[in-house]
């Protein structure tokens, strides 16, 4: 993206490293709002192209350019959310939020494989975790926007009801309400070493094609579900039950042999990471609770692979 780094007069805008350094807080907003890292991208760029577009006595008129950044992001994610409703029907499968790698791990999606801007990288902690972002869908847009920017990012209600257009009263109500729906969807978590225990056991177990153990390291309903997006073969609908899931996996290293699969830190939490003749096919994120695991995250689109190692190149464009 470029930005006006000169004034008219070809000296340096003093307030260009203030105005560039919310980017990282922009990308972390639009990420957690919207699921998806492109569309991140592409709202922070809109949301800069907004700032450039005022002319300079305009921009000296705002108080906090950083607090009027955030509100405009805000509400370009609030008004993307409210049409997504109609895109998700549209969308082939499963929609699953976008994954992301371990910082380590991370290569820049749009730019065909170069090293990202550490700027825009997503901080990687519990409020990015994929249990959590796939109970922000169930939302509505204005209650994931007052949770995310209260909670989250402890934004106050006065200035969530700015962006939301509701009263602080509401607000609260909008974000107390999505609370409700993230304790009654997520069972008590596994401690970290555990978890990866457990994610390595899985993957031991499905590389010998061991049935008996997937199922005693599955929740007896535990559900699998796989995002193709019409990109890639992937179940149409979730799969669910122990030996269902078990018998799921088994196949799957049957339909593709030669499949690799690589233990990988996905949206700070453990999970995998399958590759096919050195491409990566599909990243996989867990819920685990105790010692089982009770939900599958299997993205095999390659639209929402890009910033991962080993993903497949985009198509160039005619």
């Amino acid at each position: 993206m470029s930005t006006q780094s000169e004034q008219g007069d070809g000296t340096t805008d003093p307030g260009l490293s203030a105005i560039m350094s919310e980017r990282r807080l922009l990308i972390n907003l639009a990420y957690r709002l919207l699921g998806s890292l492109a569309d991140a991208e592409d709202v922070v760029q809109e949301t800069y192209a907004r700032w450039y577009a005022m002319s300079r006595s305009q921009q000296d008129a705002i108080d906090s350019p950083g607090a009027w950044l955030t509100r405009v992001a805000s509400r370009i994610c609030l008004d993307q959310l409210r049409s997504a409703r109609s895109r998700r029907e549209r969308y082939v499968g499963e929609w699953i939020p976008e994954p992301l790698p371990d910082h380590a791990e991370w290569v820049g999606g749009r730019s065909g494989g170069a090293t990202g801007d550490p700027a825009d990288r997503v901080t990687l902690d519990e409020s990015i975790n994929m249990a959590l972002l796939v109970v922000l869908e169930s939302m509505t847009p204005a209650e994931r926007v007052a949770f995310i920017l209260h909670d989250v990012f402890r934004y106050p209600f006065t200035e969530v009801a700015e962006i939301v257009g509701r009263t602080p009263a509401a607000c609260r109500q909008l974000a107390t309400s999505a609370r409700r729906r993230v304790r009654a969807a997520q069972a008590p978590a596994a401690a970290a070493v555990r978890r990866a225990d457990v994610v390595r056991d899985f993957k031991q177990a499905w590389e010998a094609k061991d049935i008996d153990a997937l199922i005693g390291l599955l929740d007896p309903a535990v559900t699998t579900v796989a995002d193709g997006g019409g990109l890639a073969s992937a179940e149409l609908h979730p799969v669910a039950g122990g030996e269902r899931v078990a018998r799921y996996f088994v196949d799957l290293l049957d339909r593709v042999p030669g499949l690799t699969v690589l233990e990988r830190t996905v949206n700070g939490q453990p999970g995998l990471v399958a590759q096919h003749e050195g491409i990566t096919v599909t990243v996989m994120a867990f819920d685990v609770a105790g010692d089982r695991i009770k939900h599958i995250w299997a993205v095999r689109n390659p639209e929402k692979l890009r910033p991962w190692p080993g993903a497949a190149k985009p198509a160039p464009s005619r």
